[in-house]
């Protein structure tokens, strides 16, 4: 009876040391499976980034020229130093007067 107690308690106290193992190894194993899922998604977004990277290191590549930025600045309203920037309002009235006149009278 003694060795039957004995083998009861052995096999509870084993049981006890599983369980404070698992215990002791669900936060560890959770933060692991958690980071993994975050560097899967981290991972991600650096490929993307990478990408527009890539983009805009094309884009700046061509737009670096001369002629290209000479177009772009001026679309942007800068001149060459000597030259005068004229603002001409009213275009589509101007072009509807000159059509006005190219046409015969009298007709």
């Amino acid at each position: 009876m003694e060795n039957i107690a004995r083998m009861t308690l052995r096999r509870w106290l084993a049981v006890g040391a599983l369980v404070l193992v698992a215990l002791l190894y669900y936060r560890p194993l959770k933060a692991y499976v958690d980071a993994r899922g975050q560097l899967g998604q981290r991972q991600a977004v650096v490929r993307r980034l990478e990408h527009e990277k890539q983009t805009l290191e094309h884009r700046l590549g061509a737009t670096s020229s001369v002629a290209t930025v000479a177009r772009e600045a001026r679309a942007l309203g800068y001149v060459r130093p000597g030259e005068h920037l004229f603002i001409v309002k009213n275009i589509d009235a101007w072009r509807k007067r000159l059509r006005a006149s190219l046409q015969p009278h009298g007709r």
